[in-house]
């Protein structure tokens, strides 16, 4: 594969601008292995297989267990996680299929992300997912090769 465009280098700003996102969220007070386990969960529906070389080496740098990371995509069946993950992780598959459903994201999946995180935790959690959605499109449109940065 090769990459078509190199968006970093023609839209600085803008690149410029999701970092400043980034940043956000290193911040935040979601722990980071949900918004890594988000991140995942969003590029595998996506097919970014730039995004998910990245955070399976980020989220294993920080510690993440095999099991964890190979079981992203079956979270329901797997016994790896915690309430509050299950939680973000349906709340991430929701807001990532927005035309999947006439409901996009029910208020049963809203009340359980909300019985597990705070206000603040919740809006920064909306935030990782829009912006997960955002950097996998760019890299799948660009075709951003895997490994390269």
């Amino acid at each position: 594969m090769t990459q078509r465009i190199n968006v970093r280098e023609l839209a600085p700003e803008a690149y410029r601008a999701m970092l400043g996102v980034e940043r956000f969220l290193h911040g935040c007070d979601v722990p980071p292995a949900t918004l890594e386990l988000a991140k995942i969960r969003a590029s595998q529906i996506n097919g970014c297989a730039f995004c998910l070389d990245m955070h399976f080496r980020d989220a294993k740098k920080a510690g993440e267990s095999d099991e964890r990371l190979w079981s992203v995509a079956a979270w329901r069946e797997a016994p790896y996680y915690t309430d509050a993950e299950r939680a973000a992780l349906a709340l991430t598959e929701a807001a990532t299929r927005l035309a999947d459903r006439s409901d996009p994201v029910p208020d049963e999946i809203w009340a359980d992300a909300a019985k597990h995180h705070s206000d603040e935790q919740l809006a920064a959690l909306v935030v990782a997912i829009a912006q997960i959605n955002a950097w996998n499109r760019l890299c799948v449109v660009s075709r951003k090769v895997p490994g390269s940065l």
